[in-house]
């Protein structure tokens, strides 16, 4: 792996506004090895982690050319954004400008079901082992013993809460905070970052209130409709659910 600059750290603009599409940026590195990408001032692209996919879409150019972004994940050393560019893809010069434009239908998918995701944390008492997001589908596993859950029933409750359009919004607490209120991180394999000396919390109002760094839709309603699908057995203590929206057959 081989950097044309030091690393720096991009302006993460989907943390305040989940709903923006495109941005104007400029290059600041071009890193090659397993994954050849670019690092921007500032991006609209989410960089994979918590269980949400990284974004995909293009950076436009100033002569309209287009450079596809295949993936984008935190950058190999640590910091920063890394937008993964398609194979050949022509790399644009340092300090270049570029307009980011994610694949908005597909990261709105991937907003919805994450909404979604900590409607259902907050009807299941348990905590969450692991997680994944995609476009067709999303799941979530427990942590319980001894306990049987009812695909029908939590069906009935993501609905509900989907119908009473509860809003969402984000917030920010201190890590002192954090430490002293550790109910509020639900995954048990995956922490909040540290380090920057605050942690960002997403509240679903009356609903649900968590640690959380992905994007989001800012009212339940816009989930849709949803349904449970399989409930797996995944180990002696694991539980698997298993949310589709239900359009999908």
């Amino acid at each position: 792996m081989s950097h044309t600059q030091p690393q720096n750290h991009s302006i993460e603009l989907f943390r305040e506004d989940a709903y923006l599409r495109s941005c104007q940026a400029r290059v600041l590195e071009v890193v090659s090895g397993d994954n050849v990408g670019l690092v921007l001032d500032q991006t609209v692209f989410y960089a994979e982690g918590g269980g949400q996919p990284g974004d995909s879409g293009s950076l436009i150019l100033t002569d309209g050319s287009e450079i596809v972004v295949t993936n984008t994940i935190k950058h190999p050393d640590g910091a920063g954004i890394l937008h993964v560019l398609a194979t050949d893809a022509p790399i644009p010069e340092l300090g270049s400008q570029v307009t980011c434009q994610i694949d908005w239908e597909r990261r709105h998918k991937h907003m919805r079901f994450h909404s979604c995701l900590h409607l259902l944390c907050s009807l299941v008492d348990g905590g969450v082992t692991g997680g994944s997001i995609g476009t067709d589908k999303a799941r979530l596993d427990f942590d319980l013993q001894d306990t049987t859950l009812d695909k029908e029933h939590l069906t009935r409750e993501l609905n509900r809460l989907v119908t009473e359009a509860h809003p969402l919004q984000a917030r920010w607490i201190t890590e002192a905070e954090m430490q002293s209120q550790p109910d509020l991180v639900r995954t048990m394999s995956v922490k909040p970052p540290s380090g920057e000396g605050r942690v960002r919390l997403m509240e679903v109002a009356d609903v649900d209130l968590q640690a959380c760094g992905g994007t989001h839709v800012a009212n339940t309603s816009e989930i849709g409709t949803v349904k449970v699908g399989k409930i797996e057995n995944k180990g002696k203590r694991n539980r698997r659910v298993n949310i589709l929206f239900d359009e999908q057959t």
